[in-house]
This record gives C-alpha cells, structure tokens and sequence, in this order.
C-alpha cells in the first residue's frame, strides 16, 4: 500500500499548498481520502483524476470537501467519457454539498459527477483490496470518522485520524497501526467550550496509547512552528516521528 500526500494544511492552505489529501493506491486500485482545497490541482500532478476509483471524505468541513466541486467540474465536462468515480461521504453529507452547490448552480453537479453514498462509523467499504473501517471522534461538527485502511494483500495499517480532540476511542481504534497521520493544528489545548483538535504533544501521547509503530502530524500550518511541534509530539510518543509534506510518499 502506498500513501502519498497531496495536502495537510488545516483550514488555510500553506504558501502554495493544500488542504487535507492523501492519495492511497494498491495495485492497480487508487483511493483519495479527503479532497480539501487545492487537493485537485494536486492530484492531477501525480494521477489522472478520472482513474480515481473512490474518493473518501472524513467529514463536511469545507477543508476536507471542497475541491469535489473541481473535481466535478472535471468529471462533468474535461473528461466527459469517464467512469464515475464513487464518493462515499458521512450521513448528512449529500444534503450539505447539495445545499453549498445549489448557491451559483445544478444542486446535483456532485452527485451527477460521482457515484455517491453515504457511511456511517458501523459501515465497512471495499475498494478493490482496499479495506477502510470507521471511528466516531470529537470534533466541532457531528459525525466525523476516523479512517483506518488495509490491504487484503499484506498485513499493513494505515490509520488517519481526521480532525480531532484526544479520544481514547480513536487510540483504541488506531492500535498496532503502522503508519498513524494525526493532526497537531493547535499550540495549545482549547481553553473554552468544546474541544475539537490536538496539540503535537497530545497527537504523541494518542500514538503511544495506540501503540502505532509510526507517526506522522498533519493538519498543521507552516506558519506554526513545526520544529516545535515535531519535539513536543517526539517527547510524548517516544518513537519515530515526522511532519507531514506535501509529495511525501509512505509505503506499507
């Protein structure tokens, strides 16, 4: 299995870069989880876009969804001819793109462009040898999963988990992974209200409590002090650590 990143920033791109998007390919199966701002232009350096067997969305923040809409675009009219590609979003997630594109056009250009479903955190989804369970985590907006994919063809796991205040459902959910990508958006842990994101430090300790073989923090802006954050989350975890880059390829 083989992971590239075609995004990690959080809801405001990096100079030049993207939001959330992973490219997840095995054998001659190519699955895009999450598809953020500026994740399409991304893609087509690396893939064609219309060979995209599935697209997998985490939740319905617009840093995670938003380049469906350019994406559609291309489906509809730059590669008229192509298979739909699936498009499997969390319950509420038709309604919500509906809603959004209805504003300037069709309501329907997403689901006419995609062959679209919606999941929930009990669901299990096939993509060719792709396998990806689901977990409920605490984030601003209700349901976010956590994604977790496997090979039928080896024993690696890949475990993302979105956008998310420490849970310990997400590191019940990530234990053993081999390769586990959390966001470390924040310096700080929210002091008001409800939390939804994670500091470095708090991304450490959820991998050590998972007991991941390997982390990687995404989600988190270049104008933050990642040397700081790769100590905070090296400090808690106390394996192997890295920051996520865009074009950066992980293999399983």
């Amino acid at each position: 299995m083989r992971i590239t990143v075609l995004g990690k920033s959080p809801s405001w791109q990096d100079a030049g870069g993207a939001c959330s998007g992973y490219l997840v390919q095995e054998g001659a199966t190519t699955l895009l989880l999450d598809c953020g701002n500026g994740v399409f232009s991304k893609l087509r350096t690396v893939w064609e876009y219309s060979e995209v067997d599935a697209v997998v969305v985490s939740h319905m923040h617009a840093d995670h969804f938003l380049d469906l809409v350019p994406y559609a675009y291309g489906l509809t009219y730059g590669q008229e001819s192509a298979a739909r590609p699936a498009l499997y979003l969390p319950v509420g997630g038709r309604k919500a793109l509906r809603r959004i594109v209805g504003c300037w056009g069709s309501e329907d250009l997403i689901e006419t462009a995609f062959d679209s479903s919606e999941y929930d955190a009990a669901d299990t989804i096939e993509v060719g040898p792709l396998q990806l369970r689901f977990c409920a985590v605490k984030h601003f907006i209700d349901p976010t999963h956590a994604v977790q994919i496997k090979s039928t063809n080896g024993p690696g796991r890949f475990t993302f988990g979105a956008d998310t205040a420490p849970c310990d459902d997400l590191a019940a959910f990530a234990k053993g992974s081999d390769l586990l990508f959390l966001e470390a958006t924040i310096e700080v842990p929210e002091s008001d209200g409800k939390r939804g994101h994670m500091t470095a430090g708090e991304a450490g300790q959820q991998a050590l409590q998972a007991g991941a073989a390997r982390l990687v923090l995404t989600h988190l802006s270049d104008e933050l002090d990642q040397g700081a954050a790769l100590l905070a989350a090296q400090e808690t975890f106390g394996g192997e650590v890295e920051i996520a880059a865009e074009g950066a390829v992980y293999e399983l």
